[in-house]
């Protein structure tokens, strides 16, 4: 009894909590991740979860001396590889489940955008990992390569609070060094998401974002680097029903000005100076070739002050100080992907050779982020006694104020009666003076007066 009962203490109660009021569990059996018999796909869950908050590995667990109270490896595993769970409909459902508790606490008027970027999920110690590429590093000045996967994520963030709302790790058709199984059953879930991992990026996006919207996340702007900021991408985001704000480069794209095609170069010696603003140096309305009307900011680059960088907005209706500062939300992803490799582990927990597996705990890390994100914000954000504060108005709106100064008379009177004559004389002494200072037409309403106490 209890060893059975040792399975549900692996949450503390501030998790306990926030599982309930996310619905985890619920959102994992939408998702079809259940078991038919053996430890549940609930238990197992919170047991992956937990690992980071008990500051051990799955292996340090299992050779401590609670050990015996822990399923055998092999059911974790077991979970974690299995291809037919749909984890990507359960980020879906409890990320958009998340993002509409954190909207009922945000000011409409705040803009809410959805983040698309990359980051690095590095295996470069592996060499039987399943769809295993060579990428290369971007971000890095030398542009080196490494083995392992482009981690591509969509999230949403209203300038205070980051959801990530889903992900795709990113092989390679090109640079791949393994390729699919053949074990693997080509109707599941599993499947398709291997397929989806040789597909490029923008072809990826606009089905993400439709995801997310049909999920009821509501956003106005997708916010994107330079990396994604081309034409064709933010066509299809325009299309879907969303602006675009994004970092541009100098590249071969062209913009229409007076029905000539202008480089970003030339766009910005024909630009309009914007006087007296900070960091922010010209403006332009112009057309992209492929007819989408734009707005291109240009603002000065703080690492080196000799140059310029570029922001396009699909939404002419802003300022060039709102699409600043909204483009300044985009920071927000870059932190996701500190926090979630830096302090939840991610690519570092498990060491499988399964695609299923990376899927698998790459989403329970999500959700643990997303579980912190929704605790932060509960902690940080500043709230008023909400209906005691207005049932205390109302009882105050229902107390004349004339009947609350009869009662308060009468609460001395009776206080009178029970005290001896010192305290009687120093008690009458005070409400005289204090009767005396009123205003006649306060007084009128006393039906007595302190010489008749």
């Amino acid at each position: 009894m209890i060893e059975q009962n040792e399975q549900n203490n692996q949450l503390s109660k501030e998790l306990k909590a926030v599982f309930s009021e996310l619905e985890i569990f619920k959102h994992l059996r939408k998702a079809g991740i259940t078991k038919k018999f053996g430890f549940t796909a609930a238990y197992l869950y919170q047991l992956v979860f937990c690992l980071i908050f008990h500051h051990k590995s799955w292996f340090t667990l299992l050779q401590s001396k609670k050990g015996d109270c822990y399923p055998a490896k092999d059911a974790v595993y077991r979970f974690m590889n299995h291809s037919k769970f749909a984890w990507r409909r359960f980020l879906t459902f409890l990320s958009a489940h998340a993002v509409r508790k954190v909207d009922t606490l945000t000011d409409v008027k705040r803009p809410k955008v959805l983040i698309i970027d990359d980051s690095m999920f590095d295996r470069n110690r592996s060499k039987k990992v399943e769809l295993l590429a060579r990428c290369m590093d971007h971000s890095s000045l030398k542009k080196r390569f490494y083995k392992g996967f482009r981690m591509l994520t969509l999230g949403w963030s209203d300038g205070c609070t980051f959801m990530p709302l889903d992900f795709t790790l990113l092989s390679s058709k090109n640079a791949q060094l393994n390729g699919i199984s053949e074990n693997i059953d080509k109707r599941t879930s599993g499947y398709k998401r291997r397929i989806e991992a040789l597909e490029s990026a923008p072809a990826i996006i606009p089905s993400m974002i439709e995801r997310s919207l049909e999920a009821g996340v509501s956003a106005e702007y997708v916010l994107m680097d330079t990396w994604f900021t081309q034409q064709p991408l933010i066509q299809s985001i325009v299309e879907i029903g969303l602006d675009v704000i994004g970092m541009v480069k100098a590249t071969n794209q062209r913009y229409l000005v007076n029905n000539q095609r202008l480089s970003l170069k030339e766009l910005y010696k024909i630009s309009t100076p914007v006087p007296d603003k900070k960091g922010i140096l010209r403006s332009i309305h112009t057309t992209m070739a492929n007819g989408v009307e734009v707005t291109v900011v240009f603002v000065q680059n703080r690492n080196k002050k000799s140059e310029w960088l570029a922001i396009l907005s699909t939404d002419c209706t802003l300022s060039e100080q709102e699409i600043v500062r909204i483009y300044g939300m985009r920071w927000d992803i870059e932190v996701f992907f500190k926090t979630t490799k830096s302090l939840l582990r991610l690519q570092k927990e498990f060491h499988g050779v399964s695609y299923d597996l990376l899927i698998s705990h790459t989403t329970i890390v999500f959700s643990r982020y997303i579980v912190l994100s929704w605790q932060n914000r509960c902690n940080t954000d500043q709230r008023t006694l909400g209906g005691i504060f207005y049932e205390l108005c109302d009882e105050v709106n229902e107390l004349d104020w004339a009947v609350a100064l009869q009662q308060l008379i009468e609460l001395l009177e009776d206080t009178l009666t029970r005290s001896n004559k010192t305290i009687q004389n120093l008690i009458k002494s005070q409400l005289q003076q204090w009767i005396d200072g009123l205003p006649n037409y306060i007084k009128d309403y006393l039906s007595i007066s302190v010489c008749e106490v």
